[in-house]
């Protein structure tokens, strides 16, 4: 996937399997070697990922850099800047599991009795700090950068949405990457800031700053990874209401078992020892019948198999046998599932309903 060149803020929105980290890297790997790039993204994973495609793709560049999203506002927004709210003032740490006291106020409810702070509301802090610093901020980020790429830019939420909004109207040319049907993941997702823009509802975010004419959005609905048949039973899991365009495998492989089957309880050993699928629940709580080595839908998040097992939650279930569709979250997380498959999506499911999914018999 190639990102498109125009100097704008620009969000391309792109299924599973598209190669959108790839396209990132390639887009700095064409970049003049004087072009001052920041990449982001949220997940370590991520982070650790694309520092070793742009090293052995763009290794060349030097002024590209990958941080991640809290590192960035530490360093970029609070580290610099926290006099501008609370003089004589030091970041001292950054204490990510600890939450400030519910009534807490001014620097207390920002920074920790150690000086550290608070990751759940460093988003806010940083956002705060923008206006402290009467402009000085942002001039500083359009000073070191000439372009901020922002990949899987869906796992962003409540204050971030405050901040792109900043960078949107700065001279830095914005470019973010993401697909809010992967929308599992969140910054701070106990939050109540954006909570109407929590998750896959961030698509409502970015169809509105398009619609001021500060964005401009491609949506990119190739996959690279997902059997034709996977990718079309992919597209039938988020309400059409959505419009989400429909998705196009470029995966031509065939190997006999390709696309997506029920398959019954008690064929299961039988399936995992015929095709050695990854499979996949919903949670730890879930999937507790089956005795199986699991991933979590989330944790499975980045990753593909050939083929994938899914024990679908009671919801999930439902959509299958009557078609009553998942809220956005769910429906994220089982799109996720689904897509983590190359070829074989096998969803364990005794009573089939509605469905018109094929069973797989040994």
């Amino acid at each position: 996937m190639q990102l498109v060149l125009s100097m704008t803020n620009y969000l391309t929105l792109a299924v599973a399997g598209s190669r959108k980290t790839q396209g990132v890297v390639e887009h700095c790997a064409s970049l003049s070697s004087d072009r001052r790039v920041l990449v982001l993204t949220y997940t370590q994973t991520n982070q650790a990922e694309l520092r070793s495609r742009l090293a052995q793709h763009a290794g060349g560049h030097l002024g590209v850099e990958v941080l991640g999203w809290f590192t960035f506002l530490l360093r970029h927004f609070a580290r610099p800047f926290l006099p501008f709210k609370f003089p004589s003032e030091r970041v001292l740490g950054f204490n990510f599991d600890g939450r400030p006291h519910r009534m807490a106020k001014g620097k207390s409810r920002f920074i920790d009795s150690k000086g550290a702070i608070y990751g759940c509301e460093l988003g806010r802090l940083s956002h705060e700090l923008v206006s402290a610093s009467a402009g000085k901020l942002v001039q500083r980020l359009e000073c070191l950068y000439d372009e901020i790429l922002i990949d899987e830019v869906q796992d962003l939420s409540a204050y971030d949405w405050e901040i792109i909004d900043v960078l949107l109207s700065s001279s830095v040319d914005m470019r973010m990457v993401g697909d809010i049907r992967q929308s599992v993941l969140a910054t701070n997702p106990r939050s109540r800031m954006n909570k109407k823009y929590a998750y896959a509802e961030a698509i409502k975010w970015f169809r509105e700053r398009e619609g001021e004419g500060l964005l401009e959005i491609e949506e990119n609905a190739i996959t690279w990874r997902c059997h034709p048949n996977i990718a079309t039973f992919s597209d039938t899991i988020f309400d059409p209401s959505w419009s989400f365009p429909a998705t196009e495998s470029r995966n031509e492989k065939v190997t006999g078992h390709d696309g997506v089957f029920l398959i019954e309880s008690k064929h299961i050993d039988e399936y995992i020892d015929n095709f050695k699928p990854q499979c996949l629940r919903s949670t730890a709580n879930s999937g507790k019948a089956y005795s199986l080595d699991y991933l979590n839908f989330k944790l499975a998040k980045g990753t593909t198999h050939e083929r994938v097992l899914i024990v679908p939650t009671s919801d999930i279930a439902k959509f299958l046998r009557t078609g009553a569709y998942l809220p956005p979250t769910p429906a994220a997380s089982f799109y996720v599932a689904v897509t983590r498959a190359a070829q074989s999506v096998a969803i364990v499911m005794d009573n089939p309903g509605g469905s018109t999914l094929p069973y797989w018999q040994p």
